[in-house]
């Protein structure tokens, strides 16, 4: 985010009164957008399984809690690198926000996760517990290395079977449904982490993307970006029709925009956000076409 924008958002959020401010920073430090999108993605998909209400809205729970605790802790332990950095656009780096309320409000999504997650039963809980803890190991290294995707892939992955593993009989999600879930996660990262490529090599994260370089890892991002948006597409089978094949067009055309060196500044969000986009895109398409995930 460049530094004017960030000082427009600190300026609307001072005329808040104090306890406002203090929530919208807390909640700005969460990574909102994704956190909310990916819950309203697997909701989708949760009620197109056929969760009913109440199925729908402990999955929705479930995921935004895990989500929030994975944005928070990212943003606490990113501290000393955002700071050197200088990210103003965070708001620890602002100052409106503090390190312990963030740390706190991480450790309690968390906890919150657990008997959310498993609310579903046993083994979907587990499934949807085991891809928090993915994205917290991301967190804590595992994006300092060369399978910084991993985290991403499983967290990703797992997202369906937390859906198909509370249904009558528990069964697994299809493999194209993981495949996709899997392929989309990388593409989320490494679209993710291309707008701070250079500050992240400056302090020491060395993650897949910042090995290959920025002209190589938007190539990466292009591809996997296109391969999980066909597998979602076309694994299900049957008649893809007119809006598939829209879907896959506009899926390729981002593609090459991201494959192409950003018109919009080095440190532009939108080939992220536009990835999260996509993939409601697909979903809705898959869900419109009665197509089950098992």
């Amino acid at each position: 985010m460049p530094i004017a924008e960030a000082q427009r958002g600190a300026a609307a959020a001072e005329a808040l009164p104090g306890p406002l401010r203090r929530v919208r920073a807390l909640l700005a430090a969460a990574h909102p957008a994704p956190a909310f999108a990916v819950t309203a993605v697997i909701t989708a998909l949760a009620a197109g399984a056929g969760r009913g209400a109440a199925g729908s809205a402990l999955v929705a729970a479930a995921v935004l809690a895990g989500q929030l605790s994975v944005g928070w802790s990212n943003d606490r332990l990113d501290l000393r690198r955002d700071l050197a950095t200088g990210r103003a656009d965070k708001p620890l780096v602002a100052g409106t926000v503090g390190a312990r309320a963030v740390g706190t409000a991480a450790g309690c999504a968390l906890l919150l996760c657990v008997p959310l997650s498993l609310a579903s039963g046993l083994a979907a809980g587990a499934a949807h517990l085991a891809g928090v803890v993915a994205a917290w190991a991301y967190n804590l290294g595992a994006k300092r290395t060369v399978l910084s995707w991993l985290p991403y892939a499983v967290a990703f992955g797992l997202l369906p079977a937390f859906v198909t593993l509370a249904l009558p009989g528990h069964p697994w999600p299809a493999g194209w449904a993981v495949a996709a879930g899997a392929l989309l996660g990388a593409a989320a990262h490494a679209t993710n982490v291309l707008p701070d490529l250079d500050g992240d090599l400056a302090t020491g994260v060395r993650g897949l993307p910042q090995r290959l370089g920025p002209r190589r890892a938007r190539l990466l991002a292009a591809a996997l970006l296109l391969a999980g948006a066909a597998v979602l597409v076309l694994g299900p089978g049957g008649r893809v029709g007119g809006a598939g094949l829209a879907s896959l067009a506009a899926t390729g055309l981002l593609a090459c925009c991201v494959a192409l060196p950003p018109r919009a500044g080095p440190g532009s969000r939108l080939p992220f956000l536009a990835t999260l986009a996509l993939v409601g895109l697909d979903v809705a398409l898959l869900l419109l076409r009665g197509a089950a995930l098992t």
